[in-house]
């Protein structure tokens, strides 16, 4: 019996992978499978040598998004599947969260449909504290912005970012910054074949008069260990909602092969003990360089998947 081939997929400007992957290809051969590299926009790569493929650092997406939701629906045996990077590669999918009971950060959505005028952007942001501002297509933090609602100047930068943004026809989030995230970072639980396994503290990326051009933000991790009960538990109440989603869109049960579900904890002052800042199904790390542990259960979760 052959070896079974799993193509990682990555972006023209990481041919060789993220750094934070740079051990999987081995990781694999060690259990029995032939790994090939693959970039997502090749025209010259047969998708269906593969048995199985697997989308990794695909940082460039956001930029030809049809382009890459087209070739997604192209690819047999993808994973995570082609219905679900069509949907969570648009932050509207956030809505989505929100209308079945989840709480998401409060965003105001400004649409490039509406031809926004500077004054009409202005009065869509928050009156005091601090604000984001970010496209909703963007991948490795790219476009996101801090501002201050009552700094004349900042207020002024991000009305420019957001008219930036607008004219290149993409929708812009405006979200107030939650300042439990200064205080006590975020938190990223990984799931693999939809079962827990391992957790994330991720120092605040964002801080005062922070502004992304077009590149990658890299994350800071703090620590990793395991996840509270509480943190699971806010962790299992996410899951559960974005799989009910999915089956119900695609009509059949999606097993994900990695689910990586950004959280900041609720303020002293806040109604809910945690909120979704983001729930990561393409792209995002998985934190492999951080832990040794943190490789092997994801080789093993592919593993799992190309034998099956």
């Amino acid at each position: 019996m052959s070896a079974p081939v799993v193509t990682l997929v990555t972006s023209a400007e990481l041919p060789n992978l993220d750094a934070d992957e740079a051990g999987l290809p081995d990781a694999l051969r060690e259990r029995g499978i032939e790994p090939r590299i693959a970039v997502w926009s090749d025209p010259g790569v047969d998708w269906r040598a593969s048995d199985l493929t697997v989308i990794r650092s695909v940082r460039d997406y956001a930029r030809d998004r049809a382009g890459f939701v087209k070739w997604a629906h192209t690819v047999p045996r993808l994973l995570n599947q082609a219905n679900v990077i069509d949907w969570n590669s648009d932050k509207h999918y956030l809505r989505e969260l929100e209308k079945r009971g989840l709480p998401t950060i409060p965003t105001t959505w400004l649409e490039p449909d509406a031809h926004y005028s500077k004054h009409q952007i202005h009065t869509r942001f928050p009156a005091d504290g601090d604000f984001v501002v970010k496209p909703a297509v963007s991948s490795g933090g790219r476009g996101t912005g801090r501002y201050t609602a009552t700094d004349p100047l900042s207020r002024s930068d991000a009305i420019l970012h957001a008219q930036h943004e607008l004219r290149k026809g993409r929708t812009v989030m405006v979200q107030r910054y939650l300042e439990e995230i200064d205080r006590s970072g975020e938190i990223s639980l990984i799931y693999l074949n939809g079962v827990p396994a391992y957790r994330v503290d991720k120092q605040a990326m964002l801080h005062p008069r922070f502004r992304a051009g077009d590149t990658i933000q890299e994350e800071r991790v703090v620590s990793t260990a395991d996840a509270t009960e509480d943190e699971w538990r806010w962790g299992e109440e996410i899951r559960q909602v974005l799989h009910a989603y999915i089956a119900e869109v695609s009509g059949r049960d999606e097993l994900l092969l990695y689910n990586r579900v950004d959280m900041v904890r609720g303020g002293p002052e806040d109604e809910h003990e945690f909120y979704v800042m983001e729930v990561s199904l393409i792209d995002g790390s998985l934190y492999l360089s951080e832990d040794p542990s943190h490789l092997t259960k994801f080789a093993d979760a592919i593993a799992m998947r190309a034998f099956w």
